[in-house]
């Protein structure tokens, strides 16, 4: 087919779409007609509209931006697809997400010090119990009721909350700031999750991301960093606060990042995990009978759903994608969630195959900047889908999940399973 004869290019920006669905129909139309495409940024859900920016469909096109951070920017513009105000991006780019090599490996290499696999494996026993009784305690309600429980509600919400807030090393009266806080930041589209949008005087709604809206958060960062330094414990924020390489402001990223990044995406892979399984109760009967190993699953379920939907760079310099002419400064957006079910590497893509080897899937990103917590979420991760494999006989979905409106996050809401 022609160019001239290629179907329309579909909307798939707009974050209300999200909220009934992942449009893989027309990730599928984008890889095979429009792999690099324009896409409009029209004004929604009270937010401004934006200039546009390219959409990257393709696994290879997706793994080539993701690791030429020389052409394609985190710190240009950095990383949300919507641009931040011109006088909040100093700020934002203190982030280490928000940064490229050789400043973005040092604060990793900073950080990596803390966040290593030995510390982690270490909350394993405490995470499997924590798993092991928010499921009793779930399906003792669901019993003696309908049979049907809400997990997100129920489970995966605490579990992934009080598992990053032992990790971090935050007091348990303060483990309710971490989800509000996570909320409001990734959940802003929504307004079940963020509420009404904090305006500013000319009546336009305030980034989540600016420093006014993570005011409360720093304060707290270093009220808890000079708690650690006084009284330090086997935990993340003790090590950065003892370190001296690493500055105040650094230092409160740090929190923010660890904070957001690393309590949702357990907090969406973990129900999007239970979902597909719930869906594909061939697939849950084989992982149940051991015909299928836990491990080689979670990668499979986070292929299937995906933490991250979209990740945003800007073009650095004038360059070529897919045939596409990219300018300067132009918004380069991957989406992650089509690559992940890319023809071109998957095979049978919309299939959901627990034994999938290899599985080269994107759903912790790639290149420099390749989740830093992906060791600790596919930990807790396989530990969750143990405890449900040996508690669960057969969950069937009750309800249809609640989905976040969001364009970046593949949040569920909700989750009604019916496991009695």
């Amino acid at each position: 087919m022609s160019v001239r004869e290629a179907p329309p290019v579909p909307d798939v920006f707009d974050p209300r779409r999200y909220a009934a669905g992942v449009p893989y129909a027309d990730y599928r139309l984008l890889r095979d007609h429009h792999p690099v495409v324009w896409q409009d940024e029209p004004e929604v859900l009270g937010w401004p509209a934006g200039p546009g920016f390219w959409a990257v469909t393709r696994h290879a096109d997706v793994v080539r931006v993701l690791k030429d951070s020389a052409t394609y920017s985190s710190y240009v513009g950095a990383t949300q697809i919507r641009d931040p105000d011109p006088d909040d991006l100093p700020f934002i780019r203190r982030m280490m997400l928000n940064q490229d090599p050789p400043v973005h490996g040092r604060l990793r290499r900073l950080v990596s010090r803390a966040f290593t696999p030995g510390r982690v494996d270490r909350f394993a026993a405490v995470a499997r119990e924590r798993a092991r009784g928010l499921l009793a305690r779930a399906l003792e309600e669901a019993r003696s009721g309908d049979g049907t429980v809400d997990v997100v509600a129920a489970v995966t919400d605490e579990y992934a909350l009080l598992n990053l807030a032992d990790l971090l090393g935050v007091p348990e009266n303060d483990r309710g700031l971490l989800l509000r806080w996570t909320q409001r930041v990734i959940g802003y589209q929504d307004p079940d999750e963020a509420g009404a949008p904090v305006l500013d005087g000319a009546g336009r709604p305030v980034n989540p991301r600016s420093p006014a809206m993570l005011r409360d958060m720093f304060a707290y960062a270093r009220q808890l960093a000079a708690h650690k330094r006084r009284c330090p414990a086997d935990d993340i924020l003790t090590t950065l606060a003892h370190d001296a390489e690493l500055e105040g402001a650094e230092l409160e990223m740090f929190f923010f990042l660890l904070t957001v990044a690393g309590n949702d995406t357990v907090r969406s892979a973990a129900p999007g995990g239970l979902l597909a399984l719930a869906e594909h109760p061939g697939a849950y009967g084989l992982l149940r009978a051991g015909k299928a190993g836990t491990a080689s699953a979670v990668e499979e379920l986070l292929r299937w759903h995906p933490p991250v939907l979209t990740f945003r760079r800007t073009a650095a310099v004038d360059t070529e994608l897919a045939g596409r002419g990219i300018r300067a400064g132009d918004k380069v957006v991957v989406f992650h969630a089509s690559a992940n079910r890319d023809e071109r590497v998957f095979a049978g893509p919309d299939r959901l195959d627990l034994a999938r080897a290899p599985n080269p899937h994107v759903s912790f990103g790639d290149g420099p900047h390749v989740c830093l917590g992906a060791h600790f979420a596919r930990l807790q991760l396989r530990l969750l889908y143990e405890e449900v494999l040996r508690a669960v006989p057969a969950p069937r979905l009750a309800a249809p999940a609640g989905r976040l409106v969001s364009n970046f996050i593949n949040g569920l809401k909700s989750l009604p399973l019916s496991v009695a």
